[in-house]
Order: structure tokens, then sequence, then C-alpha cells
């Protein structure tokens, strides 16, 4: 919950929603706020003037071509009003962002985990929020993830960091002194591209990603779709070529065994008989080398096959593509957007279908995202 000094704690549900609504659209002239809230002018007067004077809102001042009438001064959030630390847990690594209230990356860092022990880490972590902060103490702490996490603070299972039913987030708490917020690291990406990124104008969109492994998200009605098995990464089953190769768990062409990277660089290194990486592959590809040109045509029309599933099954109003696998939608594009078109009914809308390139800052900023939200409206874990 929020201490007694922070400027959320005094706000009513009604201010609340002024804020929340000026923090993921803003800024927007009090007519147009009015509108969107549904509320009359002396209504909306009278909460802005409230949130004015203590600061959480400001006046902008736009820049008009002289006209002889009066300035408009639209509102906003004041971004500067509290700072936030996000961590994006890999195997090996932390990628820490320090982001204001709109989840915009004012500084970063990476440190190498070296011993994975969870208290290790926490203390690790603590470093990070220090050197990031300089010792102007953030609002909260979100760390994400890959794997199932519950509760906002226990890790059920992280497997690439060999982590199993560890409660995470009072370590954090502890070493850190600041609230923490534990999340699965798509989930938390989800969260930040809802509120303050390629998801902000849509009310449902799906992400899928690639890489080490596949992993999907969907916002639907502007909520994150979740349930008792989010985090096992179940779209990386999902079935996409009865002739392609086997996964580690015997799946025939499911989207793990065709799209990961490890799978992609292994099936190259088989053909080729010589160890190569999964940038090597997508280099020969382009440059025209015959049998990396199939490898990656075959993979990229799985891809296309996922895609089309998740907007037959889903039909989200948009679909992003990320990871640090996603280069293979770059490479193969033409392909992937044939196979796309060839799963679709002939009368069904082109997929809003968005590319975004990896950056493990990104994710990190997501879980800066998450800790934002639960700051804003409210919801951070008891301590």
């Amino acid at each position: 919950m929020l201490n007694s000094t922070s400027p959320w704690t005094p706000l009513s549900d009604s201010e609340r929603r002024v804020v929340l609504d000026l923090l993921v659209h803003g800024p927007l002239s009090r007519t147009e706020l009015a509108e969107r809230l549904g509320l009359s002018t002396p209504s909306l007067t009278r909460l802005t003037r409230t949130l004015l004077e203590s600061g959480v809102v400001r006046e902008v001042r736009e820049e008009q071509p002289h006209t002889g009438g009066r300035p408009l001064q639209p509102l906003d959030v004041d971004e500067g009003l509290q700072t936030f630390v996000g961590i994006k847990l890999t195997a090996t690594h932390a990628f820490a962002v320090l982001t204001d209230l709109r989840a915009d990356i004012r500084a970063s860092l990476v440190r190498e985990l070296g011993d994975r022990d969870p208290a290790a880490v926490a203390e690790l972590l603590a470093g990070v929020v220090q050197e990031l902060s300089e010792g102007h103490g953030p609002a909260a702490v979100g760390v994400g993830l890959g794997g199932q996490v519950r509760e906002s603070r226990f890790v059920r299972r992280a497997p690439f960091l060999r982590w199993k039913d560890v409660d995470l987030g009072p370590l954090v708490r502890e070493a850190t002194d600041l609230p923490s917020i534990v999340t699965n690291d798509l989930d938390a990406l989800m969260e930040a591209e809802h509120w303050f990124g390629d998801g902000r104008d849509v009310t449902s969109f799906a992400t899928i990603t690639i890489g080490v492994g596949v992993g999907m998200g969907l916002i639907m009605h502007d909520r994150l779709v979740g349930g008792p098995d989010s985090g096992l990464g179940l779209i990386g089953h999902f079935p996409l070529d009865p002739f392609g190769p086997s996964c580690p768990d015997g799946h025939r062409g499911c989207a793990d065994a065709m799209l990961v990277n490890e799978s992609i660089r292994a099936q190259a290194s088989q053909l080729t008989g010589r160890s190569m990486t999964y940038d090597e592959v997508l280099d020969l590809a382009e440059v025209g080398d015959p049998a990396m040109e199939q490898l990656v045509a075959r993979s990229a029309h799985a891809l296309g096959v996922l895609v089309a599933a998740v907007a037959n099954i889903a039909q989200p109003g948009r679909i992003i593509l990320t990871g640090e696998g996603v280069r293979i939608a770059r490479v193969g594009e033409v392909r992937m957007r044939e196979s796309i078109r060839r799963m679709r009914d002939p009368l069904a809308s082109e997929p809003d279908l968005r590319i975004i390139d990896d950056d493990p800052l990104l994710w990190a900023r997501g879980a800066a995202a998450v800790a934002i939200q639960r700051t804003v409206l409210d919801l951070l874990p008891e301590t």
C-alpha cells in the first residue's frame, strides 16, 4: 500500500480517474478531458483544481498562432513527479532502467548476475537501484523475469534462473527498502505497451515474442488476460508444421521447434555440418544462400501460421512481434505475410501487425511500468 506521504494517497476515486486519463492519453484540453470522462465542466474544474494545487497535474502552454484569444493551456500529469526502477532478469544479467511517471527511460545499466542465489540477486538489485537513483529514492521497484509469478512476489518457476518456489518480493523489498513488485516479463511488457506504447490506442492487442522460447500475451477490453497456467509458455506447444522438427518435449512442428533461436541454429548446423549462430543463419539467408533461404522461409511461413491463428481466434485490434529472435520476421517478412493471408478468410481484414526490434531495456521498462501502475492505482503489495 502507499505511504502517507505519497501524492496518490489523498486522491479520491474521481480524481484518480482524471489522473489516469491524463497519464495515458495526455496532454488534453479541459473540454477533451471532460468529454472522455463524461463529466460536466464545473465537475471537472472542481476535480482538477485540487490536482493542480497538489502538483500532480500541471497546465501545459501550447504554442498557437496569435488570434487575440486566450492561449490554450491543456492539462497533463507531471511526469517528473516520481521515478521508478524496472529490472529485467535473465539467466546471466540484470538489465535495469530508471524511468519517469510515463515510463520514459532516464538512465540505464546492465549488471552480470554471477551468483543466482535469490538472496544474492536481491542484494545485487539493491545496489542497482542505489546506483541508478543516485540516492533520490524511487517510488517503487518492478522486477520482471521469465516464468510463473504469483501474487506479485512469489516465483513459482523460473527455468532460466533455475528457481522454484522463491518468495522474491520480500527479499527485494527488504534489500531496497522500497515497495517491490515481481512479475512475469511478458506480462510487464504487455502492460507497458498498453499504457505507454503501441497498444495505448486500442482496447485489444496481442504480443508474440520469439527468442529462447515463444511467448504470447493478450490484452482484451483493456485488461491483461491471465490464468492459472500463465507464464508456462503454452503457445510454444502450438502445432504449426506437421512435417517440422521436434521440440525437446517431442512435439513435432510446434512453435518452439519451428521458431526459437536454438532450434533454427541447430537445423542450420545440421545442414552445413558446422556450428552456426542464429544471426549467421539469417545473414546467409539475406545474401541468397539456398539452404539458409529455404530454412528461414520455412520458419517464416510457420510464424505466419501462428500470427494468423492468433488473429483468427482472439481477433485483437493489433498484433505485435518482438523478442531477441524477431529478426526472422524481418528477413522472412514477405513469406510470413503470404502465410498470414493464406491462413485467413479471404474477406478478413489484414491484421495490424507491428514488428518491434528487441531491446532488453524495453523489457526492463515493462517492469517499471507495472510498478507505475500499481503505485498510481494504490495496488502495491502489503509490506
